[in-house]
């Protein structure tokens, strides 16, 4: 089991099981919300503690197409955490506990910004990754 939470600690959850991947994005949007490194995670596998409630969602924007959620006390992203999908992405920045994972891909590497050099392996795309 792995424990996570927001800065404020009022949002609290648990992972049942090991996420399933590790990944990057460089768009703008998840820089600017600073939730770049997520987690992929089943949904049956999250399990909440505490302050569910206090998610706030703001809606996607063409060309993306995942609503991202935070912490409506102290603005932590939670990335799309509510997604209607089985896996999604969540901040590896929540997780309390360490999960000792490889970073595997970057997505959006065309809007990296200059300065931040990538330092892995993990497999680069241009825009989503084609899995």
């Amino acid at each position: 089991m792995y424990k996570g939470s927001c800065c404020c600690g009022e949002i609290r959850f648990e992972l049942t099981a090991k996420p399933s991947m590790l990944g990057t994005c460089h768009c703008t949007r998840c820089r600017k919300s600073g939730t770049s490194t997520m987690f992929f995670v089943k949904k049956s596998d999250l399990k909440w503690i505490s302050g569910e409630n206090l998610l706030q969602v703001y809606k996607a924007v063409s060309p993306y197409k995942y609503d991202r959620y935070f912490c409506k006390t102290c603005g932590t992203s939670f990335g799309e955490v509510l997604g209607d999908l089985d896996s999604f992405p969540i901040s590896a920045n929540l997780m309390d506990d360490d999960i000792d994972m490889k970073n595997e891909f970057h997505e959006f590497v065309s809007e990296k910004p200059s300065w931040l050099v990538i330092g892995d392996d993990g497999k680069q795309f241009h825009n989503h990754p084609e899995f």
